[in-house]
């Protein structure tokens, strides 16, 4: 049986496949407070104690929390995941009286008649149990995002993984080497030439929404993948904050966040897949 052409598709998450930001749906009205006021609080507390935001507005969390007698275990944070929504085309929908499959299955099946195995993955600032509580969370190989760290009464008391803007582009490497145990520090580092890696860079794709996003964009576009940065569709003045960073040469495409059949994220990723296809057709070309 010939071997499938391994792929690998990288998502953000808030503001890539979920509009705005996952603790803005439930958990911060829960602990009494609006958006605004919550990420002023976190700006104002970085910037006083030179930290970094992800972790402190992961302690503000867990403060407001304790203040408002919000409980915080595990299953708590996958509670306020299942309420999460997504942009169009990601879950199966009804199109003129017909249900097309959602986004991972459709993807994965023309990945399939390709040759080519498709595996999707999470590198996300947000909150991994939030995640794993969504109707997606079985659909991603791994899940890699902030979380914490719960005590013996299964109660949150520290953040266990903080991925910020630079942090992030460790695990873009960690599933390029198919080193995908966080706990695992030694094969990370070990030397792999990159025919050998378990998905080259050039069979990557990683989507986000922004300026956070940058050096994953940068990593995956410069290492021969592509990039994808995606805006709100039909936000009026979305696609102009971004379009910086295709000019600056920051990423491949930009497109609205749109994963219907045939829709722009589908065809975009849909042609790469066929390229990669014909450039493996093409090296193994004997004459």
């Amino acid at each position: 049986m010939k071997k499938k052409i391994p792929f690998a598709l990288i998502y953000d998450f808030d503001g890539t496949l979920s509009p705005g930001n996952m603790q803005e749906r439930n958990f911060i009205p829960a602990i009494g407070m609006n958006r605004r006021a919550f990420w002023n609080e976190v700006s104002s507390i970085s910037k006083d104690h030179q930290a970094d935001n992800i972790l402190v507005y992961m302690k503000l969390m867990l403060d407001k929390a304790k203040s408002a007698r919000v409980k915080v275990r595990e299953e708590d944070f996958k509670k306020y995941g299942k309420d999460l929504s997504f942009f169009d085309g990601i879950l199966p929908y009804q199109d003129n009286g017909q249900l097309i499959k959602g986004w991972f299955d459709r993807i994965n099946e023309y990945g399939r008649t390709s040759g080519i195995r498709i595996e999707h993955y999470i590198v996300s600032s947000g909150i991994r149990e939030m995640i794993d509580g969504t109707i997606i969370a079985n659909k991603f190989k791994r899940i890699y995002a902030s979380s914490f760290f719960y005590d013996y009464h299964g109660v949150a008391a520290w953040p266990a993984m903080a991925l910020n803007y630079t942090t992030k582009t460790q695990y873009i490497f960690r599933i390029n080497k198919g080193c995908l145990d966080v706990s695992d520090n030694k094969s990370i580092n070990k030397y792999i030439p990159e025919d050998e890696r378990y998905i080259p860079f050039r069979n990557m794709i990683y989507l986000g929404d922004g300026e956070t996003d940058i050096p994953c964009f940068k990593l995956v576009k410069e290492r021969g993948g592509n990039s994808i940065a995606v805006y709100k569709p039909k936000s009026k003045g979305a696609k102009d904050k971004i379009k910086h960073l295709i000019d600056n040469g920051r990423v491949n495409f930009i497109s609205p966040a749109n994963y219907k059949e045939n829709g722009p994220i589908d065809k975009i990723i849909k042609a790469i897949i066929d390229e990669i296809q014909a450039s493996v057709y093409l090296k193994n070309i004997k004459i």
